[in-house]
């Protein structure tokens, strides 16, 4: 079982650390990088990276795994300052990770908590970083540094201690709505009404990360007529190619063992050291939504969908969508444009907890806010997709892909922190 440390301090780190090595122009220059450790032993437990606050604080996900390094966190961060700008969010991007095993913190609910609680004394001081869940920490998390903080602060209503709270805690159920699926899926239909050859009806879809994302856009896909034909999670990967059964999947996926307890039929089953041959299953739309990097040079010629659409963040770099774009005809939407849904329900809540008058103006819409933010997610993605396609479509040299014209658009805005949607 793992020893936890007694406290938790935060040491800047700079460009010479090794887990950056040379950084790239599309990183950026963040503006406070972090390391986690515990002081009694210099054993780090964790990153944190406050990437731009032009628009704003830095707001992004606390993720737990085991590998986390500051070279991911640090392009996740990089992520959410795009998806916060793209989106004319009054944020900016930041993302902390965890250097813990989730399966273990999941199985120690006391431990979870006490590590938590370590974190969030140790993020106190970082006061340009806004947390949210992730990978591995949940609206349960988020509401104890809530708590911490307020305790600090001296104030039940502050935008320090994170966003995406349980609703009787004032927060908005980001995963309980389904809001990151819901932008994925305004995405796709999106696109489907600008691409006369693409319909979504009978569509074949292979899904990669069957969790809380990927499970919703499941069964909104299902319902317009489009064929799950593949799906994994960090126990195995299915694929059957007249479908498998949405429901069922849906019904086993939080138990132990995940899809793995699927019954229905398979035509192909992959342990968890084989999870990743799922994406080269043939389909109409592959939607990677777990770890970044599933989509590397390592595998892009093996890759057999018309249309990539981006559930995680990160889960290809420029490169290989440039190569997927021009040499194999397959369009990547890229994760800052279309996997916005639940970083824009932090964004609103953040604003309730703050504006009693917008709060009044969200809940008055119904179903306790839904029905605001479904229509603002569906607004906003629908507005940069098409944006994004026209501005490929009116290029003269045809050498751009989705990714590079969606940065400039990202840039653009970042460049007029006062234009918000919001």
């Amino acid at each position: 079982m793992t020893q936890l440390p007694k406290k938790l301090t935060l040491e800047p780190c700079d460009a010479r650390d090794e887990t950056i090595r040379f950084p790239a122009d599309d990183d950026g220059t963040a503006e406070q990088l972090i390391r986690v450790v515990d002081p009694a032993t210099g054993n780090i437990w964790g990153f944190v990276v406050v990437d731009d606050t032009q628009r704003g604080p830095g707001l992004g996900g606390i993720r737990i795994a085991p590998d986390v390094t500051l070279g991911e966190v640090r392009r996740l961060a990089r992520a959410m300052t795009l998806k916060n700008s793209a989106a004319n969010l009054p944020f900016g991007g930041g993302k902390a990770g965890i250097v813990c095993d989730p399966v273990e913190m999941a199985r120690n609910p006391g431990m979870k908590r006490d590590l938590i609680g370590l974190f969030a004394e140790a993020l106190f001081s970082v006061d340009q970083y806004i947390p949210a869940p992730d990978m591995g920490t949940d609206e349960t998390d988020i509401q104890q540094i809530y708590e911490y903080f307020s305790e600090r602060l001296g104030t039940p209503h502050h935008m320090r201690g994170g966003a995406s709270r349980p609703p009787d805690k004032g927060g908005i159920p980001i995963d309980e709505w389904g809001l990151t699926a819901h932008s994925l899926f305004a995405a796709i239909r999106t696109v489907e009404e600008l691409e006369s050859d693409f319909k979504l009806k009978g569509a074949q879809v292979v899904i990669q990360g069957y969790g809380n994302v990927g499970s919703v856009t499941a069964s909104k896909l299902s319902d317009v007529g489009a064929v799950i034909i593949g799906a994994s999670d960090i126990h195995g990967a299915l694929w059957h190619s007249r479908g498998l059964d949405v429901e069922e999947l849906n019904s086993v996926r939080r138990r132990p063992g995940g899809i793995s307890n699927y019954s229905g039929k398979v035509e192909k089953r992959f342990g968890p050291d084989q999870i990743d041959w799922l994406l080269e299953a043939p389909c109409d739309i592959l939607i990677p939504a777990a770890r970044p990097d599933a989509i590397t040079a390592r595998n892009a010629d093996r890759i057999q969908c018309r249309k990539i659409f981006q559930g995680a963040n990160a889960p290809s770099n420029k490169m290989t969508e440039y190569y997927l774009h021009n040499r194999r005809g397959i369009v990547s939407y890229s994760d800052f444009i279309v996997n916005v849904g639940g970083v824009m329900g932090c964004a609103v809540e953040l604003k309730m907890t703050m504006d009693g008058s917008y709060r009044e103006q969200v809940l008055s819409q119904g179903e306790d806010g839904k029905t605001y933010v479904d229509r603002l997610i569906t607004n906003t993605v629908s507005n940069n997709i098409r944006t994004l396609m026209n501005r490929l479509s009116d290029q003269k040299d045809g050498d751009l892909v989705f990714r590079e014209e969606a940065q400039k658009l990202a840039q653009e805005r970042l460049d007029h922190p006062d234009d918000i949607w919001l």
